[in-house]
């Protein structure tokens, strides 16, 4: 049987006076439950994703499911059973359960967690804090600028003109004295520091003498300013040293 659509009465006026069924029941039909039961088998503990294979019936024949490592798949199955009963009231043979696990599916949260702890890990000096405030003198700042190794702390000031070049050369200044203070088998003296720009950003270039015994070396680093200068300075002192102290130790 075909529905006319007389002139002037719009989709919603045919909804309303029943002559068409509405949108979301044309776009998102669920006959047999299909999506509240595997909705509901997804979200038991250690579940990562679930299907529900039904016949033209709309009796459940094959129920598949991915989960941890972790799990027993007896535990598993039992779970979905007393799940399907108590919620949708739906019996289900164990039989008709198949269970698939991997060996190691993690959150992205997760994921990213480990990568900044191994990445710190790494990090043999690490920056723990930077103020910039102004010298009793006009014109001019204070930069303090704070680094641990290891279980030592260090903090070094340098006073600079209140520009941003300056202010970048004081906070490099004050990292290569907190380094210094920081590894008595070593000396670390800063070259120079400036602001560069390259692909549309800006960026902090230093470079420093780290000397080791009779060893001087020429050690350079940068660092994409997105903070402040400053603290772009601090970092880009690290990136240069970092690798070249690990590789002292």
């Amino acid at each position: 049987m075909t529905v006319s659509n007389p002139a002037g009465i719009s989709r919603g006026d045919r909804v309303e006076r029943g002559l068409v069924p509405p949108a979301s029941s044309v776009e998102t039909p669920d006959p047999w439950g299909v999506k509240r039961a595997e909705n509901l088998i997804a979200g038991l503990t250690g579940v990562l994703s679930a299907r529900v294979v039904v016949t033209p019936l709309g009796d459940v024949s094959e129920i598949h499911v991915l989960t941890l490592s972790d799990m027993q798949p007896k535990h598993v199955v039992r779970n979905i059973e007393s799940a399907l009963m108590a919620q949708l009231g739906m019996k289900i043979d164990h039989r008709k359960i198949s269970v698939a696990q991997t060996a190691d599916v993690r959150p992205i949260e997760r994921l990213q967690d480990e990568a900044v702890r191994t990445r710190a890990n790494q990090r043999v000096v690490v920056f723990q804090g930077l103020e910039v405030r102004p010298a009793e003198r006009a014109q001019r700042v204070v930069v303090r600028v704070r680094l641990s190794f290891e279980d030592k702390q260090a903090e070094a000031e340098e006073q600079g003109t209140d520009t941003v070049r300056n202010r970048v050369e004081a906070a490099a200044r004050a990292a290569a004295g907190c380094l210094d203070d920081l590894l008595p088998d070593n000396s670390i003296a800063l070259e120079g520091a400036q602001l560069v720009e390259a692909f549309d950003r800006k960026f902090v270039l230093v470079a420093v003498h780290g000397l080791g015994g009779r060893e001087a070396q020429l050690l350079t680093g940068t660092c994409e300013i997105r903070e402040s200068a400053e603290r772009s300075a601090v970092l880009a002192i690290l990136d240069a040293t970092n690798r070249w102290v690990d590789a002292r130790r």
